[in-house]
């Protein structure tokens, strides 16, 4: 598990504590903003929880839009946070439905990869992992992805609060030894809760870490 010092996590508190704004979203890659700032993006399969996490990440209700539906997110969804602007938040299209059409899978794949290689100011991807179930087949790839591209990544476990801490473990440990594999992966696996509150201020502080 990460660890943060105090100043950290209050330095985090209030990078996050300050106007965070919805900028734009980009079905493709021309409708990218300018790379301004430091950008961290939030990477997932459908209903792994993401749109939950930034909200409670970012201290806000409705930032991201929550849904059932697999496969809501279709573009990248751009956040400002700061003013002045310090970094971006970037939600990125969930992965791993398996009702959409291949077509449009294949049209957000392409997107993902195009955007993974091309962004300069794209520090890090937090690749969301259900603590229930585990990586499975799409995470791997996504992860392949990332370490194809360079793109240091983190892995984060979500909905932690819903399994035994026993569990959580056990979860954990096979999680960071995927990690220690992989080029691009940070070591350190971060488990959360954004029901209950549990790592998020340790994931703001992973994510202030990361913009250096």
């Amino acid at each position: 598990m990460a660890e943060f010092d105090d100043d950290m996590i209050e330095a985090a508190r209030k990078a996050f504590a300050g106007p965070i704004n919805f900028l734009k979203s980009a079905p493709t890659l021309e409708f990218l903003p300018d790379p301004e700032v430091p950008e961290i993006a939030f990477a997932g399969r459908s209903n792994v929880g993401k749109s939950s996490l930034l909200n409670a990440l970012t201290g806000r209700n409705s930032l991201a839009r929550t849904s059932n539906t697999p496969g809501r997110t279709q573009e990248l969804n751009f956040f400002d946070v700061g003013d002045p602007l310090a970094f971006r938040l970037v939600d990125m299209p969930g992965y791993g439905f398996a009702k959409a059409p291949k077509d449009m899978v294949k049209k957000w794949r392409f997107l993902i990869n195009d955007f993974l290689r091309g962004r300069q100011v794209l520090k890090r991807v937090l690749v969301l992992v259900d603590s229930r179930h585990g990586l499975k087949d799409v995470d791997h790839e996504i992860m392949e992805m990332l370490d194809k591209a360079a793109v240091s990544y983190r892995l984060v476990l979500t909905k932690a609060d819903k399994i035994k801490p026993t569990e959580l473990l056990k979860i954990t440990e096979a999680t960071a030894t995927e990690a220690r594999k992989r080029p691009a992966a940070h070591p350190d696996i971060m488990a959360t809760s954004s029901e209950v509150g549990f790592g998020i201020p340790e994931l703001r502080a992973a994510v202030i870490e990361a913009i250096g």
